[in-house]
């Protein structure tokens, strides 16, 4: 776990370091008190975050088909992907993040979510950070993810870090409220 939590802070200060479009820059610590570990995705609270995150998104998306909750054990297992839950420092889960590779080189970033309770702590841009090393152990050298035009707050997560649009792909082609971006490692 040190070396977990120490690769998400050298992550975390290239992110500092570096400018993004329109020169903002993201100098927000990590919070210290969080520690980010591997978990299985079919874990009680590996399944408790991921329903509060599909009930918030079906309240935000109600359209028919507007939500793509596919995620299997196996496109999260050890050498093929992650799925990584933050705790604060008495264990309580405050997040969760996925890791899935589609190919050799590209991998997609899933099942992002954060605790009401726990927002606007850096919580999210941890596990970003700790989902992009994995990545990068992997041999990765591209990520993609999908989100939604009605998550401000994602968005601004994802430019901040480095993200920008990219054509849908894949389950996304034909879903007019998808926002897909892609970050090069």
């Amino acid at each position: 776990m040190d070396v977990l939590r120490r690769r998400v802070s050298s992550i975390a200060a290239r992110a500092r370091a570096q400018r993004h479009e329109g020169g903002a820059v993201d100098d927000r610590e990590p919070p210290a008190d969080v520690e980010i570990r591997r978990a299985s995705i079919a874990s009680p609270v590996a399944q408790a975050l991921i329903e509060a995150l599909n009930a918030e998104l079906s309240s935000r998306y109600p359209e028919e088909g507007a939500n793509h909750f596919a995620l299997e054990e196996g496109e999260v297992a050890e050498d093929r992907g992650a799925f990584l839950v933050a705790r604060d420092g008495d264990g309580r889960p405050l997040g969760c993040g996925a890791l899935r590779r589609l190919d050799a080189r590209t991998a997609e970033i899933k099942r992002m979510y954060v605790a009401p309770e726990a927002r606007g702590r850096g919580v999210a841009r941890a596990v970003l950070a700790a989902l992009e090393a994995e990545a990068r152990r992997l041999g990765v050298t591209r990520l993609v993810l999908e989100t939604g035009e009605r998550q401000p707050e994602a968005l601004a997560l994802y430019s901040q870090s480095g993200f920008r649009r990219t054509p849908p792909f894949g389950e996304y082609v034909d879903s007019p409220l998808s926002v897909c971006l892609e970050k090069l490692l």
